[in-house]
Formats: C-alpha cells, structure tokens, sequence
C-alpha cells in the first residue's frame, strides 16, 4: 500500500554541531596526508614551497566550504551539490553530478578507501590479493549495515573515529618535534635542487593537495538529518575545514623536520618512514594501525553521505522511486544504502574502480566552480539565506576560476584519460532525457 506523502516516514535530525564539524574533518583526513606529501615535495622540493601548496590547497577549499556554507543556509532539503545545481543551475546539472557520484566518483572514492584499508590491514594479517580484496568489501558491507541501521549510528561511530584520529595527529605532531631532535640536520634540501617552482610543478603540486582536502562537501548530503541545517552545517564547514589545514601544515612541518626533501619525494608511506626514525623499527607498524584507523573512521562518513543524494534524486524522479524509500523502523534511505554498498563492492572486486577514479574524478572541480557560478544566480534571484559568503563576488569568482583551471589543465596534462572520462559522464546526458521523457508520459 502506498502511504500519502505526509504519512511516509522520515529522516530524523540527530546530527548536531559536533558531529557535522566531526564528518567534515573525519571525510578529509583519510589516507591521503599519509601518502600524498610525497607528491606535493616531489613538484616543489623546497619548504617553503611545500607549505604554500598545503596553504593554498587548504585556502581554496576554505573558498569552497564558505561558498557551500550560504548554499547550505538557502536549502535544508537533502542532497548538497546535487540539490544546489539543480535548483541554481539546472536539473541536468544535478542529474549529472549524482550520476557521476554513482559510477565513478563516490563509490570510487569508496572503493579506494576500503582497498588502502585492507592494503593496510594485511601488514598484520598477510593477505594475499584476493584476501584484501574480502577484507575491502567485508569493511562497505559493514559499514553500510551500520548506516543502514540509523543514522545515529553512523554519526556516532564517525565521530568517535575522528576524535580519535585527531589525537593521533596531535601526538605525532607533538612527538616529532619532542623526539625530532635527536635528528641532525631539519629541514634538509637535497644539494643542487633548485628551490624555485615553476607555474607547472605548483600546478601538479596544487592538484596533488587539494586529492588529500577532498571530501569536504559531504556534510551538506545529510541536511535533513542536521538539528537546525541552516545554521549547524556552514558553522561546521568552516570549522572542519580549518581544523584539517591546520593538522595538513602541522603533520608536513614534522615529516620535513624530521627527513631529507629528497626521502619524502621518493617514500610511498610518508608517515610510517618518519615514524621509524622518531620510534625507531616498530614506527611502521604505529603508522599501519593509524592509518587502518584512519581509513575506517573516514569510510564510515563518505557511507554515511552518498545514499542521501540517491535518496534526492529518486524523490524528485530523476531516479528510481525504488530507492527513495525511507525504513519505517530506522527512518533511513535504506535501498539506496544497499545500492551504493553492492556497486562499490562490485569495483573493489573488479579493480575497475582504478580506472574510474583516476579519469573521473577531477570533473568535481568542473561541478564545484558551476556550483559556485550557482551561487550568483541564485543572489539575483534574491533567494533567502541564513548566512552570506565572505568576499562576496570576489572570492567566489576566484574559486570559480580555479577550479576551471583545475580542469582544463587536467585535461591538457592527461588528455586521453580525462576524455574517457568526459565521456563516462557525458553518457549521462542522454540517459537524462530519456529519463526526463519517461517521467513526463507516466504524468500525462
């Protein structure tokens, strides 16, 4: 029997300030500060340059997070991004943000997450392939029945996850600089490397630092479950935003402190080497479980966002009304949870996520800076907001600027697979109108 719309269950609003301010922080710090610093030294081998690309990364996704903060203050419903292009833009824009979310990007990100987990986890457990591949899946699986179950839940195992996390990087930051100094030389620049950056390196650097701040949006997916949106959800993005950079630039000041500019542009594990020389043999195990910890904390927030823009998307018949549907006993969108569990699975088990999310995911950048040229019609339009972006049109236009360049020069540097990757999403648009014309005969 079908239930009148005002008698269908709903979410419930159970996530408070500290909790939002724990999903933003807790999405962000994953495994990426972990690994990625090589990538950004490895562009700019000086320090100087390192903490301006670790600024500027966290500067820009400030400009993104205050954007998203007064879009977050005009709409409550859920669904972020994908809420904010279809109501500023157009619903193609959104059509195409969620559909990008579903194949590639968000269950990509996922899929990536649940593998370093595993990749992790193995350093205790030596597992073969197809064991990490078990562990990756058995991680989405329970971490979905835990979203399935309430949000509550969810948010409560985020948020405990991300304390902990936190502690943890305030004690290495603490310790490599307490221990650190048994260390002759900090700061140590290879001889003969040239410490000045050209436009390119900072631009593959830039890029490199802004993949470890991702996640940053994820907040907004869960609007209907935050106890006063309007107001919770812009507080905490700022907040998280700035506790991550902060953490970003601290963690990078102790790895350089502690090794060579040249050890941490060729390390594949960052942290677990300046562990060993801070605790000495045992430091890549302490590094391991950090990062096993980390990746799980992170994992249960990204879980948590992405069935609530599904949920949208259904409800406003761009999807599946199937998976629109809220659990009458746990109040969540329960089949669209189960959804995105079985696909992201079915990319850990085929590796095909690799592919997908390697040439698909910079295309955010393409939606962040249309979300953001959303932002100034919706002011034309003279939309009610309950809190307005600094540096109003000036720093929105440069974050709409970056985030073009972004794109264009991934597409420049790596044509090939960013045209695939066009491609994977441009195949939504003729999807959308088949949709939207079917939608339309099942009204008439």
């Amino acid at each position: 029997m079908n239930l009148p719309r005002s008698s269908r269950p709903g979410l419930d609003r159970v996530i408070t300030f500290p909790q939002a301010a724990a999903l933003v922080v807790g999405t962000i710090i994953g495994a990426s500060i972990f690994v990625q610093p090589s990538e950004v030294t490895g562009q700019v081998p000086s320090v100087a340059g390192v903490l301006l690309v670790w600024g500027v990364s966290g500067l820009l996704t400030l400009f993104g997070a205050l954007i998203i903060a007064e879009l977050a203050s005009i709409f409550s419903e859920s669904g972020g991004v994908y809420l904010y292009l279809r109501n500023s833009i157009s619903p193609a824009f959104g059509f195409l943000w969620g559909w990008g979310m579903l194949w590639s990007m968000h269950s990509g990100i996922i899929a990536v997450v649940a593998v370093v987990f595993a990749r992790y986890f193995a350093y205790f457990a030596p597992l073969g392939p197809w064991g990490q591949k078990a562990i990756a899946i058995a991680l989405i699986l329970f971490l979905s029945t835990i979203n399935y179950l309430g949000v509550r839940y969810g948010a409560l195992v985020q948020s405990l996850f991300t304390a902990g996390k936190l502690v943890a990087v305030f004690a290495m930051v603490v310790l490599g600089f307490a221990l650190g100094g048994r260390v002759e030389q900090h700061f140590v620049v290879p001889a003969g490397v040239s410490e000045g950056i050209t436009p390119a390196d900072f631009s593959l650097a830039l890029v490199a630092g802004l993949f470890a701040f991702g996640g940053w949006h994820m907040v907004t997916y869960n609007s209907e479950e935050t106890v006063n949106p309007r107001k919770t959800i812009p507080r905490a993005l700022v907040a998280g935003t700035l506790i991550v950079t902060v953490s970003y630039m601290a963690l990078n000041l102790v790895y350089m402190y502690v090794l060579p500019l040249d050890r941490i542009a060729q390390s594949t594990r960052v942290a677990a080497d300046a562990a060993d020389v801070l605790l000495g043999s045992g430091g890549g195990a302490t590094m391991s479980a950090l990062v096993v910890f980390s990746t799980f904390g992170a994992l249960t927030g990204i879980i948590l966002a992405g069935p609530r823009v599904y949920y949208a998307m259904a409800r406003d018949g761009l999807l599946f009304s199937y998976f629109g549907a809220i659990h009458e006993r746990y109040h969540t969108p329960h089949r669209a949870i189960v959804l995105q569990g079985i696909w992201a699975s079915v990319l850990v088990a085929t590796g095909t996520f690799r592919v997908l999310f390697t040439r698909v995911v910079y295309t955010e950048w393409f939606f962040f800076g249309v979300m953001a040229a959303g932002l100034f019609v919706l002011r034309r339009r003279g939309a009610e907001r309950g809190y307005s972006v600094w540096g109003y049109p000036v720093m929105p236009l440069v974050f709409m600027a970056s985030c073009f360049a972004i794109v264009i020069y991934q597409i420049i540097t790596d044509t090939a697979n960013s045209l695939e990757g066009l491609l994977i999403l441009g195949a939504g648009v003729p999807v959308y109108y088949i949709w939207l014309g079917r939608r339309r005969s099942t009204t008439s």
